[in-house]
Protein backbone atom coordinates (compact mmCIF):
# COMPACT_ATOMS: atom_id res chain seq x y z
CA UNK A 1 0.00 0.00 0.00
CA UNK A 2 1.26 3.53 -0.83
CA UNK A 3 1.93 5.87 1.56
CA UNK A 4 -0.65 7.74 -0.09
CA UNK A 5 -3.02 5.33 0.77
CA UNK A 6 -2.32 4.94 3.79
CA UNK A 7 -2.29 8.90 4.64
CA UNK A 8 -6.08 8.76 2.56
CA UNK A 9 -6.93 6.00 5.17
CA UNK A 10 -5.98 7.39 8.26
CA UNK A 11 -7.20 10.71 7.33
CA UNK A 12 -10.61 9.40 6.81
CA UNK A 13 -10.84 7.92 10.35
CA UNK A 14 -9.59 11.15 12.01
CA UNK A 15 -10.26 11.32 15.64
CA UNK A 16 -9.43 14.05 17.97
CA UNK A 17 -10.67 11.78 21.20
CA UNK A 18 -8.21 8.96 20.90
CA UNK A 19 -4.70 7.67 19.90
CA UNK A 20 -3.60 3.94 20.04
CA UNK A 21 -0.42 2.26 18.85
CA UNK A 22 0.72 -0.99 20.52
CA UNK A 23 1.31 -0.76 24.06
CA UNK A 24 -0.15 2.96 24.09
CA UNK A 25 -3.69 4.28 25.07
CA UNK A 26 -4.44 7.52 24.81
CA UNK A 27 -7.47 9.29 25.88
CA UNK A 28 -8.04 12.98 24.56
CA UNK A 29 -3.79 12.66 25.16
CA UNK A 30 -4.19 11.48 28.72
CA UNK A 31 -2.70 7.82 29.11
CA UNK A 32 -5.06 5.72 30.60
CA UNK A 33 -3.49 4.48 32.97
CA UNK A 34 -3.36 7.45 34.07
CA UNK A 35 -6.83 8.06 33.93
CA UNK A 36 -7.24 4.86 35.24
CA UNK A 37 -8.59 4.95 39.83
CA UNK A 38 -7.92 9.11 39.23
CA UNK A 39 -10.31 10.16 37.25
CA UNK A 40 -14.10 9.05 37.83
CA UNK A 41 -16.84 8.33 35.69
CA UNK A 42 -18.31 11.82 35.13
CA UNK A 43 -15.32 13.30 34.90
CA UNK A 44 -14.08 10.91 32.03
CA UNK A 45 -18.01 11.41 29.98
CA UNK A 46 -16.91 15.46 30.00
CA UNK A 47 -13.33 14.29 28.98
CA UNK A 48 -14.41 12.44 26.00
CA UNK A 49 -16.95 15.17 25.17
CA UNK A 50 -15.66 18.19 26.00
CA UNK A 51 -11.64 17.47 25.41
CA UNK A 52 -10.66 18.96 28.76
CA UNK A 53 -10.86 17.45 32.35
CA UNK A 54 -13.61 19.53 34.38
CA UNK A 55 -13.19 20.98 37.63
CA UNK A 56 -14.26 18.80 40.77
CA UNK A 57 -17.36 21.40 41.33
CA UNK A 58 -18.29 20.81 37.68
CA UNK A 59 -18.34 17.19 37.81
CA UNK A 60 -19.89 16.83 41.01
CA UNK A 61 -23.07 18.85 38.87
CA UNK A 62 -22.86 16.79 36.12
CA UNK A 63 -22.91 13.60 38.23
CA UNK A 64 -26.07 14.93 40.40
CA UNK A 65 -28.03 15.34 37.02
CA UNK A 66 -26.81 11.81 36.20
CA UNK A 67 -27.88 10.15 39.42
CA UNK A 68 -30.89 11.51 39.39
CA UNK A 69 -31.82 10.42 35.73
CA UNK A 70 -30.97 6.46 35.99
CA UNK A 71 -34.52 5.39 36.78
CA UNK A 72 -38.45 5.94 36.73
CA UNK A 73 -40.18 2.41 37.10
CA UNK A 74 -41.01 -0.36 34.91
CA UNK A 75 -44.07 2.12 33.69
CA UNK A 76 -41.90 4.18 31.86
CA UNK A 77 -41.90 2.72 28.45
CA UNK A 78 -38.01 2.27 27.93
CA UNK A 79 -37.61 0.27 31.27
CA UNK A 80 -41.04 -1.92 30.53
CA UNK A 81 -39.20 -2.55 26.94
CA UNK A 82 -36.38 -3.69 28.50
CA UNK A 83 -38.21 -5.82 30.63
CA UNK A 84 -40.27 -7.30 27.50
CA UNK A 85 -37.15 -7.66 25.56
CA UNK A 86 -35.63 -9.94 28.03
CA UNK A 87 -38.33 -11.96 28.62
CA UNK A 88 -38.29 -12.85 24.99
CA UNK A 89 -34.74 -14.28 25.13
CA UNK A 90 -32.52 -10.95 24.25
CA UNK A 91 -29.34 -10.56 26.27
CA UNK A 92 -29.28 -7.41 28.57
CA UNK A 93 -26.93 -5.98 25.09
CA UNK A 94 -30.16 -6.56 22.83
CA UNK A 95 -32.37 -5.59 25.66
CA UNK A 96 -30.40 -2.26 26.35
CA UNK A 97 -30.52 -1.41 22.74
CA UNK A 98 -34.02 -1.93 22.05
CA UNK A 99 -34.69 -0.06 25.58
CA UNK A 100 -32.49 3.19 24.67
CA UNK A 101 -33.78 3.20 20.90
CA UNK A 102 -36.91 4.15 22.90
CA UNK A 103 -35.49 7.18 23.98
CA UNK A 104 -36.47 9.82 21.37
CA UNK A 105 -38.43 12.97 21.10
CA UNK A 106 -41.18 12.15 23.33
CA UNK A 107 -39.92 9.89 25.41
CA UNK A 108 -36.49 10.96 26.44
CA UNK A 109 -35.96 14.21 24.29
CA UNK A 110 -37.39 16.93 26.24
CA UNK A 111 -34.28 17.74 27.93
CA UNK A 112 -32.64 18.41 24.76
CA UNK A 113 -35.89 20.68 23.79
CA UNK A 114 -35.79 22.35 27.07
CA UNK A 115 -31.83 23.34 26.57
CA UNK A 116 -32.97 24.52 23.21
CA UNK A 117 -35.87 26.63 24.46
CA UNK A 118 -33.80 27.94 27.16
CA UNK A 119 -31.10 29.33 24.40
CA UNK A 120 -33.53 30.85 22.72
CA UNK A 121 -34.66 33.21 25.40
CA UNK A 122 -30.73 33.67 26.79
CA UNK A 123 -30.14 34.73 22.62
CA UNK A 124 -33.06 37.14 23.07
CA UNK A 125 -32.62 38.78 26.34
CA UNK A 126 -28.36 38.87 25.18
CA UNK A 127 -30.14 40.97 22.61
CA UNK A 128 -31.57 43.77 24.72
CA UNK A 129 -35.05 41.91 25.94
CA UNK A 130 -35.64 41.89 29.38
CA UNK A 131 -35.88 37.98 30.88
CA UNK A 132 -40.07 38.28 31.41
CA UNK A 133 -40.62 39.28 27.88
CA UNK A 134 -38.11 37.09 26.37
CA UNK A 135 -39.52 34.35 27.77
CA UNK A 136 -43.36 35.18 26.61
CA UNK A 137 -42.19 35.72 23.52
CA UNK A 138 -39.94 32.35 23.50
CA UNK A 139 -43.08 30.47 24.57
CA UNK A 140 -45.40 32.05 22.08
CA UNK A 141 -42.89 30.72 19.35
CA UNK A 142 -42.59 27.61 20.76
CA UNK A 143 -46.37 26.59 21.40
CA UNK A 144 -46.79 27.81 17.84
CA UNK A 145 -44.80 25.57 16.62
CA UNK A 146 -44.48 22.44 18.60
CA UNK A 147 -48.22 22.96 20.36
CA UNK A 148 -48.61 23.41 24.44
CA UNK A 149 -46.71 20.93 25.93
CA UNK A 150 -43.34 22.56 27.02
CA UNK A 151 -40.25 20.63 27.65
CA UNK A 152 -39.40 20.19 31.03
CA UNK A 153 -42.21 21.90 32.93
CA UNK A 154 -45.02 19.45 34.76
CA UNK A 155 -45.33 16.31 35.06
CA UNK A 156 -47.67 13.66 34.59
CA UNK A 157 -47.51 11.72 38.15
CA UNK A 158 -45.73 13.96 40.40
CA UNK A 159 -47.38 17.37 40.91
CA UNK A 160 -43.70 18.12 42.29
CA UNK A 161 -41.20 16.31 40.71
CA UNK A 162 -38.83 15.34 43.62
CA UNK A 163 -35.75 15.34 41.64
CA UNK A 164 -36.05 18.93 40.68
CA UNK A 165 -35.52 20.74 43.97
CA UNK A 166 -32.57 18.92 44.87
CA UNK A 167 -30.98 19.80 41.58
CA UNK A 168 -31.31 23.07 41.47
CA UNK A 169 -30.32 23.56 44.88
CA UNK A 170 -27.29 22.00 43.54
CA UNK A 171 -27.54 24.72 40.64
CA UNK A 172 -27.94 27.33 43.29
CA UNK A 173 -24.65 26.63 45.51
CA UNK A 174 -22.73 25.88 42.27
CA UNK A 175 -23.80 29.46 41.65
CA UNK A 176 -23.00 31.09 44.60
CA UNK A 177 -19.38 29.17 44.20
CA UNK A 178 -18.97 30.80 40.91
CA UNK A 179 -18.69 27.18 39.41
CA UNK A 180 -21.77 28.65 36.48
CA UNK A 181 -23.18 31.78 36.43
CA UNK A 182 -27.31 30.91 36.60
CA UNK A 183 -28.11 32.40 34.08
CA UNK A 184 -30.36 29.14 32.73
CA UNK A 185 -31.57 28.65 36.04
CA UNK A 186 -33.01 31.84 36.29
CA UNK A 187 -34.62 31.47 32.68
CA UNK A 188 -36.32 28.05 33.87
CA UNK A 189 -37.32 29.82 36.66
CA UNK A 190 -38.73 32.78 34.55
CA UNK A 191 -40.35 30.03 32.42
CA UNK A 192 -42.25 28.67 35.35
CA UNK A 193 -43.48 31.76 36.45
CA UNK A 194 -44.60 32.69 32.75
CA UNK A 195 -46.17 29.17 32.98
CA UNK A 196 -48.23 29.92 35.64
CA UNK A 197 -49.83 32.96 34.51
CA UNK A 198 -51.22 31.90 31.52
CA UNK A 199 -52.42 28.69 33.19
CA UNK A 200 -53.59 29.77 36.09
CA UNK A 201 -51.52 27.33 37.86
CA UNK A 202 -48.45 26.24 38.91
CA UNK A 203 -46.82 24.13 36.23
CA UNK A 204 -43.14 23.26 38.09
CA UNK A 205 -40.15 22.55 36.32
CA UNK A 206 -39.69 18.44 36.07
CA UNK A 207 -36.36 16.19 35.86
CA UNK A 208 -36.26 17.14 32.28
CA UNK A 209 -36.16 20.77 33.07
CA UNK A 210 -34.05 20.96 35.80
CA UNK A 211 -31.06 18.36 34.14
CA UNK A 212 -31.67 20.98 31.03
CA UNK A 213 -30.74 23.45 33.74
CA UNK A 214 -27.27 21.97 34.24
CA UNK A 215 -26.29 20.83 31.22
CA UNK A 216 -26.98 24.39 29.88
CA UNK A 217 -25.16 25.70 32.84
CA UNK A 218 -22.34 23.21 32.56
CA UNK A 219 -22.32 24.34 28.43
CA UNK A 220 -23.19 21.28 26.88
CA UNK A 221 -25.01 21.63 23.28
CA UNK A 222 -28.61 20.74 23.34
CA UNK A 223 -27.71 17.30 21.39
CA UNK A 224 -25.49 16.25 24.24
CA UNK A 225 -28.52 16.54 26.64
CA UNK A 226 -30.20 13.70 25.27
CA UNK A 227 -26.85 11.78 24.61
CA UNK A 228 -26.04 12.30 28.61
CA UNK A 229 -29.66 11.18 30.01
CA UNK A 230 -29.45 7.93 27.57
CA UNK A 231 -25.83 7.12 29.72
CA UNK A 232 -28.16 7.76 32.54
CA UNK A 233 -31.23 5.97 32.21
CA UNK A 234 -29.28 3.22 30.65
CA UNK A 235 -28.37 2.37 34.06
CA UNK A 236 -31.98 1.69 35.29
CA UNK A 237 -32.80 0.06 31.88
CA UNK A 238 -29.78 -2.18 32.41
CA UNK A 239 -31.31 -2.80 36.55
CA UNK A 240 -34.30 -3.71 35.49
CA UNK A 241 -33.29 -6.06 32.15
CA UNK A 242 -31.04 -7.89 34.85
CA UNK A 243 -33.63 -8.25 37.52
CA UNK A 244 -36.20 -9.43 34.59
CA UNK A 245 -33.80 -12.38 33.37
CA UNK A 246 -34.27 -13.68 36.96
CA UNK A 247 -38.14 -13.83 37.03
CA UNK A 248 -37.91 -17.04 34.39
CA UNK A 249 -41.17 -15.38 32.55
CA UNK A 250 -41.60 -15.75 28.82
CA UNK A 251 -42.60 -13.51 26.46
CA UNK A 252 -43.63 -10.60 28.79
CA UNK A 253 -46.72 -8.39 27.46
CA UNK A 254 -47.49 -5.07 28.04
CA UNK A 255 -50.05 -6.37 30.66
CA UNK A 256 -50.69 -9.15 32.74
CA UNK A 257 -52.66 -12.07 30.28
CA UNK A 258 -55.83 -12.09 32.39
CA UNK A 259 -56.20 -8.85 31.71
CA UNK A 260 -57.81 -8.53 28.05
CA UNK A 261 -57.19 -5.59 25.42
CA UNK A 262 -60.55 -3.87 23.97
CA UNK A 263 -61.57 -4.96 20.23
CA UNK A 264 -62.99 -1.77 18.75
CA UNK A 265 -62.95 -3.44 14.95
CA UNK A 266 -65.60 -4.92 12.45
CA UNK A 267 -68.02 -7.47 14.08
CA UNK A 268 -67.75 -11.06 12.94
CA UNK A 269 -68.37 -11.79 9.77
CA UNK A 270 -67.72 -14.69 6.77
CA UNK A 271 -65.54 -13.89 3.72
CA UNK A 272 -68.13 -15.94 1.74
CA UNK A 273 -70.78 -13.14 2.52
CA UNK A 274 -68.65 -10.95 0.77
Amino acid sequence: MSNATEDLAADYWRTEIVDISPGVIRMRGYPIEQLIGKVSFPEMIWLMLRGELPSEKQAALLEAALVASVDHGPHAPSIAIARMAVSCGLPLNGAMASAVNTLDDVHGGAGQQAVELFHVIDARVAQGEILPVATAAALDAFTAAHGKFIPGFGHRFHPIDPRAPRLLALVDDATVAGTVDGRYARIARAIEIELHTRKGKSIPMNIDGATAVIYAELGFAPALARGIFCLSRSVGILAHAWEQSGRGERNKGPMPRQMAYRYAGQEPRDVEER
